[in-house]
């Protein structure tokens, strides 16, 4: 299924760029101590420092970011005006624990784990950067690529807002990325223009009530009734108050109530997320999930407290950036080597750098080829297939060399 030195779409040259042996092994010792090691949204110091390291041992000059944990990172000159390509990586973990019992290479990190694959993310990004960096000093690089390690994507509004405000956008013509897909086999990418992930905002509610005897639930505010009441009702009426066809849904993650099986409490909290495939309702969901918690909240005599956190919009593909990385794939790896994927709930927040440039994600196949188990990420038992990491890397290289000839055809 991989080729690894095919003909590019135009047929007038081979692309270079193919990944050596020796990085290649290299890369995956790199995303086992990435994996081994994993670090909170903001806190990834260590993680910084070592990706900071390679490059400058690679001949380049990578800036940390502001606020002091990712980096950016300029391969060529970016200043004189040329658009850029950037390629983006995400290199936070998850604050869940890692369940894998057959690992070398498991979270040595007590409820923390890369169980979303950024650490692959990370590896291909700076895989392809020191392809590129290689390619650049023989003079085969003939337009300047910007690498993104950005922070902090698990935490809501998500870390790319910072980065923008510290300038990886400037000068950025188109930017790419990839997501790790376990659905997917390693070798093939999934791809789509248009919507390919969907807005997802966090939801926290605090009821109140005078609290009282289980006795004498006439007499009080049952909460508890009031709190399971928001958790089956508030769905429900969202869901009739939007088009179905905008996949909004709200769906929660937790609930706490009550501590004694005879006493109505006087203090519950839910939290959840709200997520929706339809940007235009994603904008007017704020409006409908608070009237709904409100309504049925009142409905129970509870005072109700809610903290609507906005998130992130879909990540919407360029059609022209998504048929670069669907030309890139084949011209490395052949035809049937890219799949059409569908548009997931999950939410992303790439999705603020296409609100700037034109862009697209690729969803990255990680699953073993022929593997049968259904997996799923933020699942403590997630890894990837680390060939995934080659058919990456290749395929940002592949795609800054052709994102160049496009532009200057």
């Amino acid at each position: 299924m991989s080729r690894e030195s095919e003909a590019d779409p135009s047929g007038d040259a081979l692309l270079p760029g193919v990944l050596p042996e020796v990085l290649r092994a290299e890369l995956v010792a790199f995303r086992r101590d990435m994996h081994m090691h994993p670090e909170l949204g903001n806190q990834e110091f260590r993680t910084t420092a070592a990706i900071k390291e390679r490059l400058e041992r690679a001949g380049l000059k990578p800036r940390v970011l502001a606020a002091g944990t990712g980096l950016v990172c300029d391969i060529g000159d970016a200043s004189d005006g040329t658009p850029v390509l950037a390629m983006r990586a995400d290199i936070d973990a998850l604050p869940i624990p890692d369940t894998k019992t057959e690992c070398s290479y498991r979270s040595t990190v007590p409820d923390r784990a890369h169980a979303c694959g950024h650490d692959v993310h990370t590896t291909v990004v700076l895989g392809a950067g020191l392809v590129l960096a290689d390619l650049h000093r023989q003079g085969l690089l003939p337009r300047p690529v910007r690498l993104v390690f950005q922070p902090a994507e698990e935490v809501l509004p998500g870390g790319a807002a910072d980065a923008i405000q510290d300038g990886v956008l400037e000068g950025v013509g188109r930017i790419i990325a990839v997501h790790c897909d376990p659905r997917v086999d390693a070798g093939l990418i999934g791809l789509r223009a248009g919507p390919i992930t969907s807005a997802c905002d966090r939801l926290e509610i605090a009821l109140e009530g005078p609290g009282g005897h289980t006795a004498r639930p006439h007499l009080t505010t049952d909460l508890v009734t009031a709190a399971a009441r928001v958790v089956t009702d508030v769905p429900a009426l969202v869901g009739r108050r939007v088009d179905t066809r905008a996949g909004l849904a709200v769906t929660w993650g937790r609930i706490d109530c009550g501590h004694a099986p005879n006493v109505i409490p006087q203090h519950a909290e839910l939290s959840g997320t709200v997520r929706c495939l339809d940007i235009d309702a994603w904008r007017q969901a704020p409006d409908l999930v608070v009237a709904a918690i409100d309504e049925v909240a009142n409905l129970h005599r509870a005072k109700s407290e809610i903290n609507y956190v906005r998130g992130v919009p879909p990540v919407v593909n360029d059609a022209d950036v998504a048929t670069l990385l669907n030309d890139a794939m084949i011209a490395r790896h052949g035809e049937g080597t890219v799949e059409s994927t569908e548009q997931s709930l999950g939410g992303e927040d790439f999705s603020w750098y296409l609100e700037r440039v034109p862009g697209a994600m690729a969803r990255l196949g990680v699953r073993h080829p022929g593997e049968r188990t259904v997996r799923d990420l933020h699942q403590g038992d997630f890894d990837a297939d680390e060939s995934a990491i080659k058919v990456g890397v290749e395929l940002f290289t592949a795609a800054a060399l052709l994102d160049a000839k496009t532009r200057t055809a």
